[in-house]
């Protein structure tokens, strides 16, 4: 299996749950910018979109969108139980990555990227994101994960979670999700998965400066 990636994008939660399942993959870095991969290739043959996570199998097919791959790697490995497998658990299981999906990630980080996006945009779109923070935050009281235990969900979130680094927004506002973040940081297959593309965006801003 090839997973198609862009260092700390969302792709992230896809190495982080093949590193919890101990599942073997090959990584192709695809640059955001040129959408090629690091070898030169045409991303948008494999994937029209230009999208990152994308997986090509043993077989040729590709599978695309976060929250599909997320579940295909954990069914995949049923052994690392990082998704129920059927039934209302389930179901829970695509509510929070639906959740995760549509109000964080799209409606909350993305526009924060957004350089031509005005102030008063930005402040807007903070102003929105407090409503789902603090419905993830009450969720999260007294909780260790999303679901009964860890999840593709979790890698997910904390891939999302993370983006707080280039944003304004502010998770000591929120103490049971910065504990949530904090907490799943410190696994191994966390740790290793921010480490290695913390590096890996390193060499990628490089590369750009050079090009610039």
């Amino acid at each position: 299996m090839e997973l198609y990636f862009s260092p700390l994008a969302c792709s992230m939660a896809s190495r982080i749950a093949l590193y919890e399942a101990k599942a073997e993959a090959r990584f192709v870095e695809v640059d955001p910018k040129t959408k090629k991969t690091l070898a030169g290739d045409d991303f948008f043959a494999v994937n029209p979109m230009g999208l990152v996570p994308t997986i090509r199998l043993e077989d040729g097919q590709v599978l695309t969108e976060n929250a599909a791959i997320l579940q295909y790697i954990a069914d995949r490995a049923p052994e690392a139980g990082l998704a129920p497998a059927g039934g209302m658990a389930r179901a829970k299981l695509q509510q929070w990555l639906s959740f995760i999906g549509t109000e964080l990630h799209k409606a909350l980080f993305i526009p924060l990227f957004d350089k031509k996006m005005p102030d008063e945009g930005k402040a807007r779109t903070l102003e929105k994101g407090e409503k789902p923070l603090a419905y993830l935050n009450a969720y999260l009281d007294g909780r260790e994960f999303l679901l009964d235990r860890l999840s593709v969900a979790d890698a997910y979130l904390f891939t999302v979670l993370n983006w707080k680094i280039a944003t304004p927004v502010d998770l000591e506002k929120w103490p049971a999700v910065d504990a949530y973040y904090h907490r799943l940081k410190q696994r191994p297959a966390f740790a290793r998965a921010l480490s290695e593309e913390h590096a890996l965006y390193a060499e990628e801003a490089k590369r750009h400066k050079a090009a610039a």
